[in-house]
């Protein structure tokens, strides 16, 4: 198995990290909404759908991976390894509950991106760090409409991320392209949005006001 120091690292973990939710948009429009955050410049798409319907989950992330492949953008599966590498997906997100970090590399190689939630526990994120995690993920930092109950983080544990850990951070938890800048501020590498992308009217126009954002606060 590959160790931190040996395994590569990907240039492409920036930008907009948008979730698809299953409760957000309906299974068959799934693949429009993304292609729609794609045009709007979402840079990487995470597919999240908790169903059984594992046929439908399946058909779902091909037509992703499709789609990710055209755009030059990455697709990560939401804690299912087994569907990330039957899709050929370029990685898996992974929460406390779910796979193991060790079990999810050796199913799918040194080269897959594994994005591990950290919540609001820096010590998780040392220990994910640790283990050749590509990225952590810290929130909610706003009031959240896909997880209401989830623990409040502070804009302080980006900060030390970003000072102590060699890997990029995900902010993640009721953003929107007008509370987004003090994220960026603080160093985070990607925005995951989940309702301020799929449950707008027009998405592309909602991903193209992150992109305007993000190259302000880069200038």
């Amino acid at each position: 198995m590959a160790t931190m120091t040996d395994r590569p690292r990907c240039p492409r973990l920036r930008g907009l990290y948008a979730i698809t939710d299953a409760r957000e948009t309906d299974p068959g429009a799934i693949a429009h909404a993304v292609e729609q955050t794609l045009h709007g410049g979402a840079a990487i798409i995470q597919l999240r759908d908790k169903s059984c319907d594992h046929p439908r989950r399946l058909r779902t992330a091909q037509a992703l991976r499709e789609l990710t492949h055209q755009h030059h953008a990455l697709l990560i599966i939401n804690d299912d390894v087994a569907l990330a590498a039957t899709c050929n997906a370029d990685g898996v997100h992974i929460g406390q509950h779910d796979t193991e970090l060790r079990t999810a590399r050796s199913q799918l190689g040194p080269r897959a991106i594994i994005g591990v939630s950290c919540y609001n526990r820096f010590e998780l994120a040392q220990q994910a760090a640790a283990s050749g995690a590509d990225y952590v993920a810290f929130g909610r930092f706003f009031p959240s409409k896909t997880k209401p109950d989830a623990v409040a983080a502070s804009f302080d544990l980006i900060r030390r991320a970003k000072q102590e850990l060699d890997i990029p951070v995900v902010a993640i938890g009721g953003i929107s392209a007008q509370n987004a800048a003090p994220l960026l501020d603080a160093g985070a590498d990607m925005l995951a949005v989940i309702n301020n992308l799929f449950g707008q009217t027009d998405i592309r126009t909602a991903a193209q006001q992150y992109q305007t954002l993000m190259a302000f606060i880069e200038t």
